[in-house]
């Protein structure tokens, strides 16, 4: 094989894997529907990572664990992995309802996973210009509404915070 086919091999390979590693976002995005959570700010701008707010949902936590820095809890079952949280409405916003380690039949539900040392469902972080973010952190200080998108699978991507 010459040279410029082998270096075309291996930039799609790449492109291919880009696409994979966004793919829950893309189709969250696309194909979600909308559902309202209620946000609040847990960690300040970071200037080694950007400007980003880490959001915290106070809904979504679990009532039996501790969530570090009011991060969702872990599952305390001494497994890891796959975590599904189903929501149900309740008034104008939608909270857990429960955290099964099997996908939910049906219903909205965040896929989520706690492999590391507490659930992440991938909608932790909301990125904006440096100078939105500082205003948006104050803004944040007596909660917010997060306008998240879910898809079919679970995946779920952060629109808007208000």
């Amino acid at each position: 094989m010459n040279r410029l086919a082998t270096v075309g091999l291996v930039a799609l390979g790449q492109l291919a894997l880009v696409g994979v590693a966004v793919a829950p976002q893309i189709s969250a995005r696309v194909a979600g529907d909308t559902y309202q959570l209620r946000v609040q700010p847990l960690d300040p701008i970071d200037p080694f990572r950007g400007a980003y707010v880490t959001l915290g949902y106070p809904d979504l936590q679990r009532g039996d664990s501790q969530g570090f820095d009011g991060g969702l809890g872990d599952m305390t079952d001494d497994e890891a992995g796959d975590v599904f949280i189903t929501l149900r409405e309740e008034g104008d916003v939608w909270v857990a309802d429960s955290w099964e380690r099997e996908r939910p039949d049906d219903g909205p539900y965040l896929a989520c996973d706690d492999r590391d040392w507490q659930i992440r469902c991938g909608i932790e972080s909301w990125f904006l210009p440096q100078d939105e973010a500082a205003a948006m952190e104050r803004n944040l200080v007596n909660g917010a509404i997060a306008t998240v998108k879910i898809d079919s699978r679970g995946h779920a991507a952060v629109v808007d915070v208000e």
